[in-house]
């Protein structure tokens, strides 16, 4: 009996070592060129970073109105009522379907923050007026949503550009961009303008939609050449012979394929990783339904100030100006190489010149 109960001290001492007797936060440790994450003591929070990087009020309250509704969101998502049709939660006295419930709670916050002229999402293409002034955002308020009742990882796409139009604008004028992962973690990767690099904060929290700090990560500064895929829409390689001769590229080369359908966790790996590629190409009878200022321009902002590069085939993404809320485009993210050969491979040869039409 003596034995036993030694034995089962050892065994308590031994799993208390591993539990926290306050939730985890994160410290930033050097691996290469980036910055990569330890489970150890939290440093910094949001409210930290933009005080300690002087980030213009209206900016500032624009992002922490973002990471607000992020917060939320996540908990909406672990608490969700799913069926093979759609997922649903408790929105004040409504059952809401999630991600109508997401694109609602991004809705108030921007107006709350009170520095936010136009909204738009790509629930409701249109301009909508929110009250404020400085800033207009445009985002996708779940991405992946179809595969929200598997359990998959989901997420949301910001961007924010300055002024009070999403119409006629670029992504090299986007004065900040954040992606939302909802998996095992709840994290934002985070870019703002005059801000080197992307940055990532972790929600610690208490599993509720009003407590926690979102405590920073990771610095992601490089995308190096590494053989890590993800093709979206291989529909298009049926009459893309440019991207039928890619996807047989990264066949032969023995490639990794990480692809869940899910633009926001398979685009974020390739930071998270520091290599890879995703592609979501065109063809005649098969367009992508990527949308420019919801999806493609943000993103591509996030993958450049991470050191990596984007092409819509013959150009940077952010170098595409918005003609209206619904313009689409075929687009490559990754490292410098993966990049090149797309545009070399892929192109836009294959698409009409009326393709956005």
């Amino acid at each position: 009996m003596m034995y036993k109960s030694l034995a089962f001290l050892c065994l308590v001492a031994g799993v208390s070592a591993f539990v926290p007797s306050r939730p985890l936060g994160a410290k930033t440790l050097t691996r290469g060129n980036a910055l990569r994450m330890s489970a150890v003591e939290s440093d910094e929070t949001i409210e930290d970073f933009l005080q300690a990087n002087k980030v213009e009020t209206g900016l500032a309250k624009t992002t922490k109105g973002l990471f607000n509704a992020c917060k939320e969101i996540a908990y909406k998502i672990r608490t969700a009522s799913c069926d093979k049709m759609s997922c649903f939660n408790e929105f004040g006295d409504e059952q809401l379907a999630i991600d109508i419930l997401a694109n609602t709670v991004l809705f108030e916050q921007l107006k709350a923050c009170g520095a936010v002229a136009t909204a738009s999402s790509e629930e409701t293409p249109t301009e909508d007026p929110m009250g404020g002034s400085g800033y207009s955002v445009a985002f996708d308020p779940l991405d992946g949503s179809s595969i929200i009742d598997t359990n998959f990882a989901v997420g949301t796409i910001c961007g924010i550009w300055p002024g009070d139009r999403l119409v006629g604008v670029t992504g090299e004028q986007l004065a900040g961009a954040l992606i939302a992962v909802y998996g095992p973690r709840t994290t934002i990767t985070l870019a703002l303008d005059g801000i080197d690099y992307s940055h990532e904060f972790l929600l610690v929290d208490d599993f509720s939609a009003k407590h926690g700090n979102w405590v920073k990560t990771n610095t992601f500064s490089t995308i190096d050449e590494g053989k890590l895929y993800a093709p979206g829409n291989l529909r298009a390689t049926q009459d893309n012979e440019g991207y039928a001769a890619l996807f047989q590229h990264y066949l032969t080369e023995k490639y990794q394929l990480r692809y869940t359908g899910g633009m926001v966790p398979d685009v974020n790996q390739l930071m998270v990783k520091g290599k890879g590629v995703f592609v979501n190409a065109a063809s005649e009878n098969t367009k992508v339904k990527l949308r420019l200022i919801y999806e493609v321009a943000p993103i591509g902002y996030l993958i450049e100030k991470a050191g990596g590069m984007s092409s819509d085939g013959e150009k940077s993404v952010l170098k595409i100006k918005s003609e209206t809320t619904e313009d689409t485009t075929q687009v490559c993210y990754g490292s410098k190489g993966e990049v090149e050969r797309f545009e070399a491979l892929v192109g836009k040869k294959y698409i009409p010149a009326d393709y956005n039409k």
